[in-house]
Parts: structure tokens; C-alpha cells; sequence
């Protein structure tokens, strides 16, 4: 299997996140930072060029082999800040239903600005998915 494209890297989070724009999206990261780090006891790492990652763990894909891929993270991307909820959605459609204003692909949450959601809810599926990494 060819190499993921994503990997854990050494770059500083806080540049990462310093150069975020605009500012509402960048406050927003910074917010969404802190609060995976409360709920992780971790300060986060880059991985890739764009996504702050928390804590590890092992994935098994398809044809066996195995790699190591973040527990839970987030990426401030221009359209969304996208959150990386890695063990999908079933188990979280009540959650969901009061989340507020969102959208979800299969691992991810996509939320155009923080004040649009109730960050309890929020905090509660990230303490959720990150229990079951």
C-alpha cells in the first residue's frame, strides 16, 4: 500500500493557526483547538499542512496493513472548519439534531462558523469520538 499523503509532522500549530484567515475562521480554530485539547490532555499536532490532529491511533484498512492516523482533529478549510469525528455519525443523530447549523460527510462535520452551534453539544461528541479511538 503506497504511503498515506497525510502524515504527523513537526510544524507548530500555533503558526498554522496564526495564519488562518479571515479572523473569524482563524478565532474559530483557535477555539475548537482548546477545546480538544481540554477534552484530550493533548495540545495537538500537525498533520499535513492543514489539519491539527489529537492524540493516535492504529487503523486497519481493507488489505490488512495498518497505519497511524489521529484519533480526532480538525481543519480550518476556506469554505468550513471541518471536524474530524473519525467514527462516523450513526451513534449521533440525537446529538446531531441539536447541534445547530451543520453538515456531515462520512467522518467529517462541517460547520461554517462556531456561533452557529451549541459548543456543549459539540464538546460532548468530541469527548464521545475521542473515547472510542
Amino acid at each position: 500500500m503506497a504511503e498515506l499523503k497525510t502524515q504527523k509532522n513537526d510544524a507548530d500549530v500555533d503558526d498554522f493557526l496564526a495564519s488562518v484567515e479571515p479572523e473569524q475562521r482563524r478565532e474559530d480554530a483557535k477555539a475548537v483547538r482548546e477545546l480538544m485539547a481540554a477534552i484530550t490532555g493533548d495540545r495537538g499536532a500537525m498533520w499535513g499542512s492543514s489539519i491539527v490532529g489529537f492524540g493516535t491511533k492504529t487503523t486497519t484498512y481493507a488489505n490488512g496493513t495498518t497505519g497511524e492516523w489521529m484519533a480526532i482533529g480538525f481543519s480550518p478549510r476556506t469554505a468550513n472548519l471541518v471536524l474530524y469525528i473519525m467514527d462516523g455519525f450513526d451513534k449521533y443523530e440525537p446529538l446531531l439534531a441539536d447541534l445547530g447549523k451543520h453538515s456531515t460527510g462520512k467522518a467529517c462535520l462541517y460547520i461554517k462558523k462556531l456561533a452557529d452551534v451549541d459548543t456543549e453539544v459539540l464538546s460532548e461528541m468530541i469527548t464521545i469520538s475521542y473515547a472510542s479511538a
